[in-house]
């Protein structure tokens, strides 16, 4: 699929930019340009929390010293990615329009302040807004240094104002028809919570209704749907005002307030914000968070399949974390070059220029409040520059995965609100990673997809934790296997519907002969309590890495009865000890694995590989070291980028594949040419020092 991000031949590399603070400092405006050049900055996202300065009354708008920065930015080869000033208004409008203003869930309104302290279903915050947005539009929408547009910012949360109660009472009326439908789908004869009308039906409030998991499952779909609908109000405007510029909106790390899937058909292409917490457990752990920081990187590129822009990183510390944690040498590099090799073709800052005072006056930037060229941070971020100007052959390119692991927000809001099987911690999202880093552990790229998007083009897939099945859901994986896919399906799967209601006649739902177990029963473990399970059958090829070890499981342990599929382990412990804890069925042209327990990550990693090497998949490299990261970009002509970054603290080694040819390498990357003790083949070997990047093409 061909990539929508604006590259102009080279990777975006750059980021937020706040000229408004600096208005009565021309030298520092001037100044800036310079160092952005120094650092190989080519492009800058801007406007986003400048309403103030753009309408600094209501109706009185000055765009002046908005043209003049794109102006001469662009006069010094630095585009502008242009923002919609949305995500934060100015006082004015909150004191002209109180509507504006968001009510919390104890039916209380807000006074101004913050971000996003507005509601999105007020008709004069939708005006204010359009006019605003179209008038950018016109005015810039056909500059050539601006090349696309930047819809608010980091969008999220809820208004229980009488407006969106009522918006809500409609989109239910729209959803289920009428209310008999709702109290089926909901369950509401349950506490006689049954609904004569849907006039009757308010949000999930503190002060009112918190248990009816239906209600909630849907609240949340409809702030989904008003974010949304928000932003396609917002596209409109843009497009009123003669803009046929790409349009991105960037997302949050682990954010669940929405689900993202449901804006990638109003987004050219998609964007989110990076700020992994590196050094919290000390460099040892910064592998962890790597393959936790890629995870997000996947499931940003995933949602479109398609290439797509980090823009917001920060090259020194984060002033809203709780610790302002710096980074190690070598990390900033480390960091863009990972967004990249999964996908991203740019990587940029918050914030080009530092803050002198408010919230983040201590957040990270380019320059820093001594603004100068000679600090560290700045010397690593130039360096990180030239490095992205060395890789813009892998432009065009995209990441091809065989693999994928299914990651649906909505199942996840259904699940941690279901009340059971535990209610401190199902640990969801860790289940899905310990899949998703299996994959990447041995090499393979792999998909973060959610139940509604196709299977196709897949040859294996895990599905850990799918407590709803959407509707279709089922069908979709049954083909899958029926067609001679692998599905690996976990614990506390197929258990309930859309509406969260549960299924009768056996889990997981319309899967038990496909699966060849049905589940019975499942056990929540405490905190300090474990499982294990050992081997029952190490004569099977996928069991060849198992080496007869036992492997420790938490949290849940689901009791399995036998319908056609084999146990490949068995529980050690409880009144189920002897029953499966890992199962295998053949279906159709293709296979299922059972994961009854949460198993710790040594179980994946060794099961997978296992797997993958019975399914005659073959990694990348012939050896991939512990705390290497690997990653694949492919061009339409066939040409492999294969990006490879240590994130351990020791030196690793690694033998290079027959042919490579080296794209870029860092000063942290010996790379030597065959000798006698390489395998025949090789291209030599290349030995990593802590962050150390290397790109090769095939």
């Amino acid at each position: 699929m061909v990539s929508k991000v604006p590259t102009r031949g080279k990777l975006l590399y750059g980021g937020d930019y706040n000229p408004e603070q600096w208005l009565d400092r021309p030298d520092i405006l001037a100044e800036d340009i310079r160092l952005m050049k120094e650092a190989h900055v080519n492009v800058v996202s801007m406007g986003i929390f400048s309403w103030a300065s753009l309408e600094p009354s209501d109706g009185n708008y000055d765009f002046s010293w908005l043209k003049e920065r794109i102006d001469s930015l662009y006069e010094n080869g630095i585009y502008t990615i242009l923002a919609t000033p949305t995500g934060s208004r100015p006082a004015w409008l909150a004191k002209r329009y109180p509507e504006v203003l968001r009510v919390n869930d104890m039916g209380q309104k807000l006074l101004f302040g913050d971000r996003h302290n507005h509601c999105m279903t007020s008709p004069a915050y939708r005006k204010k807004t359009y006019e605003i947005d179209r008038r950018l539009s016109e005015a810039f929408g056909k500059h050539p240094g601006v090349i696309a547009w930047h819809i608010n910012n980091e969008m999220g949360g809820e208004c229980y104002c009488p407006l969106c109660r009522e918006a809500f009472r409609n989109w239910l009326k729209d959803r289920y028809g009428c209310i008999s439908n709702l109290n089926r789908a909901w369950n509401a004869a349950f506490w006689s919570h049954t609904f004569t009308s849907f006039e009757e039906i308010d949000p999930p409030m503190q002060i009112g209704e918190t248990q009816l998991h239906g209600l909630k499952l849907d609240w949340k779909r409809f702030i989904t749907e008003r974010h949304k609908d928000f932003t396609e109000a917002e596209i409109r405007a843009v497009r009123d005002g003669g803009s046929d510029l790409p349009i991105t909106m960037n997302l949050m790390y682990d954010y669940k307030g929405l689900d993202y899937q449901d804006f990638t058909d109003i987004c050219d292409f998609m964007s989110w914000d990076n700020y992994p917490v590196w050094g919290k457990h000390g460099a040892e752990g910064n592998y962890d968070i790597a393959i936790d920081t890629a995870f997000d990187h996947d499931r940003v590129r995933s949602l479109q399949r398609k290439p797509y822009l980090m823009m917001e990183s920060c090259p020194s510390a984060t002033n809203w974390q709780s610790v302002s944690k710096l980074k190690e040498p070598g990390l900033l590099m480390a960091q863009e070059l990972q967004a990249i090799a999964h996908g991203a073709d740019g990587g940029l800052y918050f914030q080009m220029r530092q803050s002198r005072g408010a919230s983040e006056k201590f957040h990270g930037a380019l320059i820093d409040h001594y603004g100068k060229d000679d600090t560290r941070v700045f010397r690593e971020a130039a360096e990180t520059g030239r490095a992205l100007e060395c890789l813009s052959p892998v432009i065009g390119s995209e990441v091809k995965s065989r693999a994928a692991v299914i990651y649906d927000m909505q199942n996840r809001w259904a699940m941690e609100d279901a009340q059971g099987p535990r209610n401190a911690g199902l640990y969801y999202r860790e289940a899905c990673r310990k899949s998703y880093r299996a994959f990447r552990e041995f090499g393979l790229n792999a998909d973060l997809i959610d139940e509604t998007q196709s299977l196709d083009g897949y040859r294996i897939v895990a599905a850990p934790m799918v407590y709803m099945f959407r509707e279709g859901f089922a069908d979709k994986l049954q083909a899958f296997v029926e067609k001679g896919g692998c599905l690996i399906l976990t614990y506390w799967s197929g258990i309930v519907d859309d509406t969260d209601l549960c299924f009768l006649d056996g889990t997981p739902h319309d899967l038990v002969d496909v699966c060849g177990f049905r589940s019975t029963e499942i056990d929540g473990l405490y905190d300090e309590e474990w499982n294990e399970a050992v081997l029952r059958r190490p004569d099977l090829p996928e069991c060849g890495e198992l080496k007869e070890k036992t492997y420790r499981s938490r949290n849940l342990c689901e009791i399995l009865e036998l319908h056609g599929a084999e146990a490949l382990l068995t529980y050690k412990k409880y009144f189920y000890r002897d029953t499966p804890a890992v199962t295998r069925n053949f279906y159709g042209k293709g296979r299922v694995y059972g994961i009854a327990t949460d198993f710790d990550y040594d179980f994946y990693r060794d099961f997978y590989r296992g797997i993958l090497k019975d399914l005659g998949k073959e990694p990348i490299l012939k050896e991939i070291p512990s705390g290497l990261e690997v990653t694949e970009r492919e061009g339409d002509d066939g040409r492999v980028y294969i990006f490879l970054i240590s994130w351990k603290p020791e030196k690793v080694e690694v033998q290079l594949p027959e042919g490579a040819k080296v794209v870029y390498q860092n000063e942290r990357v010996d790379v030597r040419k065959p000798d006698h003790s390489d395998k025949a083949g090789s291209s030599g070997r290349a030995i990593f020092s802590d962050y150390g990047c290397l790109v090769i093409s095939l």
